[in-house]
This record gives C-alpha cells, structure tokens and sequence, in this order.
C-alpha cells in the first residue's frame, strides 16, 4: 500500500502500513472522504509528519482530534490555519506562553513555525468528520499515531514530551521515561486550564531540556 508521507517517517512507520488495521482505516477514510465533508483536506491528514521528519523531532505535543469546523484543521495537533480565530485552548496556550518566557500573543494561531523547529504536534486520530467530534476515534488511527510515539521513544533520546490532560497523559505508558522528558499539566481547554495548565512553564522547561543536551531551543 502506497501512502504519501515524509521519507524517514515513511522509513520508520513501513510496518504499519501492511497491517490489517491500517488497511480497514485508509478503506473507512476513503470512504468518509468521498461521501462527507472531512478535515483535515486529505492532502493535509500527515502534514504534523510532513513538517516535522522522524530524524527532526525534538519535542512531541499529543493532542486528541482535529479540529471540526470549517478551515480550522490542517494537520497539527492545537493548530489552525492563518486567518482563522484561534480556539480557546490555542489562545490558552499562548498566554501561558507569555506569562511563561515573554513572547507576546502572535495574531495567527498557525504552528507552522513550531512544526519545522522539531515539534511534532501529533493528533492521536488524524482526521474528523465535519461538525461530529470524535467521529473518526476508534477506526484505527491511535494504533497508528500510538506506534509512531513508540518508535520515538525507541529509537530517539532526549525528547521532550508535553503530555497535557487525561487523554494524553495515557500516552505516557508508550513513552521510556529513563531515555526521554515527560511533562505533564492539565489540557489548556477553558475547563480546565486553571487546574494546573496555567503556571506549568512547561515552555521555558522545554527549553532547559534541550539546551542542557546541547540543542537549539524552541522559538515558541
């Protein structure tokens, strides 16, 4: 099966793509694509592996789902396209971010610019059906994104990883925690951002993780 994805992933994740899961999940994304609105656009559904090669990831922030709502979604997890309002979560983000190293709000929530410093902003389920959250959980896709995390976490080291709510703080059990950075806080959602998310500095902690291993740090 031919999959369009960035070299050294297509390299690390060739296993996957063999397995009967893999197989049943493109059938059911196909599908959903040609008879529903969908997002990301089905050139974007890899794009957090696009913009961020296997051999380039320096940080690893898991998210959930994709954005739902017209011309939010494109590929990388709390991230939306230039011109688009930036979500609650996103905006808490970026004031944590403030309060946290300094930088001022940016205008566009697109992460772009995080993706090709080596963060991967990794959705555990790559893509959504319009208006219907969750609608693509559970068909295959956090088998996928759960092996590329354990293939991270074998044959990398020194990765910060920024585990933020419930639902990824699970991911933590796919993660060597004697070879890696694992960082957790509460989701930056307004239900939740005041329960430990605000005040994590887990931005200028990041950023003290790579410099001590004699990396460049993230421009957040």
């Amino acid at each position: 099966m031919s999959v369009k994805i960035e070299e050294s992933w297509h390299r690390v994740m060739a296993p996957e793509f063999q397995k009967e899961y893999f197989k049943k999940l493109i059938s059911f994304v196909k599908d959903e694509y040609a008879n529903h609105q969908v997002f990301p656009p089905g050139s974007l559904i890899f794009n957090a592996f696009d913009k961020t090669p296997f051999d380039q990831v320096k940080v690893v922030l898991i998210g959930q789902d994709p954005y739902h709502g017209p011309g939010q979604a494109h590929g990388l997890a709390f991230s939306v396209q230039d011109g688009v309002t930036p979500p609650p979560s996103l905006r808490n983000i970026f004031k944590e971010i403030k309060d946290d190293v300094g930088k001022p709000i940016p205008k566009s929530g697109n992460l772009e610019r995080w993706a090709v410093q080596g963060v991967l902003l990794l959705n555990a389920t790559l893509t959504v059906r319009a208006n219907s959250p969750g609608s693509h959980q559970k068909k295959g896709w956090e088998e996928f994104t759960d092996a590329a995390i354990q293939k991270l976490s074998e044959e990398k080291e020194g990765l910060v990883f920024l585990l933020w709510g419930a639902f990824a703080q699970k991911k933590a059990a796919l993660i060597d925690a004697s070879k890696h950075h694992i960082l957790t806080a509460a989701h930056p959602s307004p239900f939740a951002a005041d329960k430990g998310f605000f005040g994590c500095r887990h931005f200028s902690k990041t950023n003290e993780f790579l410099k001590a291993q004699g990396q460049k740090e993230i421009d957040w």
